[in-house]
């Protein structure tokens, strides 16, 4: 449910909820948001009312962060998804999820939500504004526009709430730039200002994977970092140039470089890699520790980053790099790297969270060694020529 800002989606849930216990029966049941902070400003209260005031059906416990039934062995639990494994403690029959678009709802915390629903088959209910072109878009919004019968997408404007006034969503039409007015007043997702890959064309290029050849040339880009290493992998189609980004690579922390070398070595037993790069021109250490593991990986050709994302978005332009649809991670990295934006909604010269986008980092590191013919920066009103 993507709705415009106090459009009444946060009252609707509890009822909801409601409906789900009475028709599943007694048993566990989540309501969970973006933070603490937000559950006890919003979601608990509402909760509360509808729970505790108004049908009186039993108790909150603070201590717990639980509700009790009085009558039946019934609980809701009260969760942050800033802990992205707190439900698991839980098997539950139903859920609501609320601001699961927010930044801090992290798709951990929803997959969490999804292996504690999977004994009942329980539903869930998602409830936000649209904030971040994200997980949340890529994983859910889109499948449920394109027909997936899992999701139902219900979609409506702040003034459906009646108490919204008019007059405040007309005055926000006309202040706001067009993306964010869609985005937070009418509940639907709009391209913001700043997205860094705003060429990439979610339409064309990403696509359903397929059984890529195994003459196709490999190549792999590497960021480094022992909480959060990360690997892009490309094939190159010889007859077109065109490159198929088919395998990403996040695998956390607790794995040593010769670790990593195995899974690499295996993830393209019978392949022909043909170059793998990454890391800063500081990194060279970390460089020759993954060769001496018989993984060689080379310092990218440019070294500036702004030259290197240059390169990617040269790439995506000429719609010469594709994308198979199953790469969450990478998705959610790719719609919601942005620019920091300044008072008037305007792009700075300047990446927004940039040190998270590992996968990103990875991409630029490999991809930047390829020169494009020429591309045209849309927004940014600059032509680049690589030669």
């Amino acid at each position: 449910m993507c709705a415009g800002t106090q459009g009444g989606k946060t009252v609707f849930a509890p009822e909801w909820l409601r409906r789900e216990i009475t028709w599943k029966g007694p048993g566990d049941y989540i309501a969970i948001t973006a933070t603490f902070p937000l559950l006890n400003l919003k979601l608990l209260p509402e909760c509360l009312e509808v729970f505790q005031h108004i049908h009186q059906l039993g108790e909150y416990k603070e201590q717990k962060h639980c509700f009790y039934y009085k009558n039946e062995p019934t609980r809701i639990l009260f969760l942050s998804a800033e802990n992205p494994e707190s439900p698991e403690s839980a098997t539950a029959k139903a859920a609501i999820c609320d601001e699961i678009g927010q930044k801090q709802f992290k798709r951990e915390a929803w997959e969490a939500v999804v292996r504690r629903l999977s004994l009942y088959e329980g539903r869930a209910l998602l409830a936000t504004t649209p904030y971040t072109w994200g997980w949340f878009k890529s994983d859910i919004i889109d499948r449920a526009k394109a027909g997936d019968t899992n999701y139902e997408l219900i979609e409506f404007e702040s003034i459906l709430n009646p108490a919204f006034p008019q007059a405040e969503f007309e005055r926000q039409r006309a202040v706001l730039p067009a993306w964010k007015f869609d985005m937070f007043y009418r509940g639907r997702f709009s391209r913001p200002a700043g997205i860094v890959y705003d060429a990439f064309n979610e339409t064309t290029c990403k696509i359903p994977r397929f059984e890529l050849p195994k003459t196709w040339p490999r190549f792999v880009g590497h960021d480094f970092g022992i909480a959060n290493p990360a690997a892009m992998f490309y094939a190159q189609d010889p007859a077109t140039g065109y490159f198929y980004a088919y395998q990403e690579y996040l695998p956390g922390q607790g794995r040593s470089a010769y670790q990593h070398v195995q899974v690499w070595k295996e993830m393209t037993a019978g392949l022909t890699v043909l170059k793998r790069a990454g890391g800063s021109h500081q990194e060279e250490e970390i460089r020759q520790a993954y060769t001496q593991q018989g993984w060689p990986i080379q310092e990218p050709k440019l070294r500036d980053v702004k030259a290197q994302v240059e390169r990617v978005y040269a790439l995506h332009k000429l719609n010469k790099l594709f994308v198979f649809n199953d790469l969450l991670d990478y998705l959610n990295q790719k719609m919601s790297f942005s620019y920091k934006l300044n008072d008037q909604y305007k792009p700075m010269d300047e990446f927004e969270d940039e040190q998270s986008m590992h996968l990103m980092a990875a991409e630029r590191y490999i991809l930047s060694d390829f020169t494009p013919e020429l591309v045209d920066i849309g927004s940014r009103q600059r032509v680049t020529k690589f030669f």
